[in-house]
């Protein structure tokens, strides 16, 4: 940390830093909780940031802020003394009751925004200047934690009583924990949670190594669920709520010790499904070993599952940013969440991941892999049609007028691939509030309808993928911008999923329905890497990556083909498995490219309830 004597010499000594580096100015007179000052400084989604008496910019605004800088010299003269640290510099803070300029290493998470009143500081005033030439500066909520500039003694000594009524490690443990959280963690989990993230903080444990951690104990799980044996099953369920508490754990730990890294923002998006569907192929295994077959069971729960979570996000990329967003069901919902029991009652219906996991490792333990698949499938099925039958009503009463980016969004979780593609490029649009979705639910049930209820092989159901491409390019021919025009993606994926299952399961064919397992489960990475993606505002996956493994149209209909050439053949089996594998690696290798460049999200992904 280096002292300037004015406000030129801040400049000078800015422009001595090497141009990668974030740097801060800090008032000397600035009097604040240390956590002020983390939150404050160190935020890597933000190019700049700011808290009364200290503002900080990362490598990208570093221009901007020289020129404010120059501006506000010219305008105030020789400013305040100010202090100029270096991202990454670590300062020991001084005690509370005196001048704080000290900065902490790490991240922290976002909260909302407050109003702030006007900073007359040296660095409020460069952050109004950025502000002023379009640069956005990022004010962290800092609630009851004090980060102030006293211009008199009053003031100081009110800050300095601030100080020492607020305990910043409390508000340190307490924010580390997310704000809304379902039941079972909430008071199961995070509880004790949050001080094991301390504990691994203290040691220089970071979050990543936590997320690996739990995925690790959860494999193990599912390697002991594979055994067969009631102590494999009761091991299993036990390491599997240790997986899920250090599932909480690496999340809260981000937030108490602030690191966020696009790795982890990956992994934490990625692992939660990778160990919940490892698990279920774990049980599928162990009860074959004990003479009971449930891989239909597992891949329907897998299926279902999935198709919960894509209603979600596409129910809330088209409409997040909504023009005239209102609708009564919304009004009467966050009524609802004013009362005390609803709020728990109706996070509890959804089951979600915390009610999930703990439902799974109990009857794991006590009962038998089918019990558990069948306490799955209804428990989903019941709060899929809560979820779903709501946000139909929110539709349906919402007067809002979708945008260009929701539409796009939307078109990109549709996964439509070069044949739906080739359709809509010369078929006429569909007119109507309801022609969308409703041809896209034609598609889905002929095709579903074909695998179910026609001959094993037959060529109809080839014939019948044929309408399905057909129905899918019609849908998707025009932006979806409709009320319910959410429901695309879904039904899509419903109509891939359900289809490879039932061609699977109906085929005789030894293995084929865990090949058919391995084939949804590459499948839906890709859908939910897609998923994450948009939610980091950097897009979908490349175009070519779409074009290169079908879309879902091609990978449905390559299934009903192969079902009809490979009738009763082990090579059904294997064709699942090659189709499986080579998906697989074309998302992963694409996916981990991009999510360990430097054009991914820099950010920790909170998770879904559900």
């Amino acid at each position: 940390m280096l002292t300037a004597a004015d406000a030129g010499d801040a400049a000078a000594l800015l422009a001595a830093v090497p141009a990668g580096r974030r740097v801060a100015l800090v008032d000397p007179r600035f009097v604040g909780h240390v956590h002020a000052l983390r939150l404050g400084l160190t935020d890597p989604r933000f190019p700049a940031a700011a808290v009364p008496g200290a503002l900080t910019a990362q490598a990208e605004a570093r221009p901007a802020l020289v020129r404010a800088l120059q501006r506000t010299t010219a305008a105030v003269g020789a400013g305040a003394p100010t202090a100029v640290p270096e991202a990454g510099a670590e300062t020991a803070p001084q005690t509370a009751a005196e001048p704080t300029t000290g900065q902490a290493t790490g991240q922290t998470a976002a909260p909302a925004a407050d109003p702030v009143p006007e900073d007359p500081t040296l660095p409020g005033r460069i952050a109004a200047a950025l502000e002023a030439e379009g640069t956005p500066v990022h004010r962290p909520a800092l609630g009851s934690l004090v980060a102030a500039v006293p211009a008199d003694a009053e003031q100081e000594a009110a800050a300095v009583a601030g100080l020492t009524s607020v305990d910043d490690e409390a508000v340190r443990l307490r924010s580390a924990v997310k704000a809304h959280d379902g039941f079972f963690t909430t008071f199961c989990i995070s509880p004790y949670s949050r001080y094991i993230a301390r504990w691994c903080a203290r040691r220089g444990l970071t979050p990543n190594q936590v997320t690996t951690a739990s995925l690790v104990t959860a494999l193990i799980a599912a390697g002991a669920a594979a055994t067969g044996t009631r102590g494999g099953y009761v091991a299993a369920g036990i390491l599997l709520l240790v997986s899920f508490v250090l599932d909480c754990t690496d999340g809260q730990l981000a937030r108490y010790s602030l690191q966020y890294s696009t790795m982890g923002a990956w992994l934490d998006a990625t692992f939660d499904r990778a160990k919940e569907y490892a698990f279920y192929a774990g049980l599928a295994i162990g009860a074959v070993r004990g003479g009971d077959d449930v891989w239909t069971l597992a891949l329907g729960a897998m299926v279902l599952q999935a198709c919960r979570h894509v209603v979600d996000f596409s129910f809330n990329e088209a409409n997040h940013d909504a023009v005239a967003n209102t609708s009564p069901t919304a009004a009467l919902s966050n009524k609802l969440d004013s009362v005390g029991w609803t709020v728990w009652a109706r996070r509890m219906i959804v089951l979600p991941i915390g009610e999930r996991w703990a439902m799974i490792a109990v009857l794991t333990a006590l009962t038998t892999p089918r019990i558990v698949f069948y306490a799955l499938l209804v428990g989903c099925s019941l709060a899929a049609c809560y979820t779903t039958a709501g946000r139909l009503l929110r539709s349906l009463t919402r007067k809002a007028r979708r945008t260009d980016r929701a539409a796009q969004a939307l078109a990109d979780l549709a996964d439509s691939g070069p044949l739906a593609q080739a359709v809509a490029a010369v078929a006429p649009g569909l007119r109507g509030a309801f022609t969308v979705p409703a041809a896209a639910l034609l598609g889905a049930l002929v095709m579903i309808g074909s695998a179910l209820f026609l001959p094993y092989g037959s060529w109809l159901t080839v014939a019948a993928a044929g309408v399905y491409v057909l129905l899918s390019g019609l849908a998707v021919a025009r932006p979806l911008k409709g009320a319910l025009d959410w429901l695309v993606p879904p039904v899509f994926r419903a109509a891939e999923y359900v289809t490879i299952l039932v061609l699977a399961a109906r085929s005789d064919v030894p293995h084929a329905v865990p090949a058919a397992f391995g084939l949804v489960s590459a499948v839906a990475y890709h859908h939910y890497d897609t998923v994450y993606r948009i939610r980091g505002g950097t897009g979908a996956p490349p175009g070519w990556l779409v074009r290169t493994i079908g879309g879902h149209e091609g990978r449905t209909a390559l299934v009903a083909v192969l079902a009809a050439v490979l009738t009763h053949a082990s090579g059904f089996t294997t064709a699942l498995t090659a189709l499986a594998v080579a998906v697989a690696l074309v998302v992963l290798v694409e996916s981990i490219r991009f999510w360990v460049s430097s054009s991914a999200p820099a950010v920790h992904d909170e998770g879904e309830l559900a």
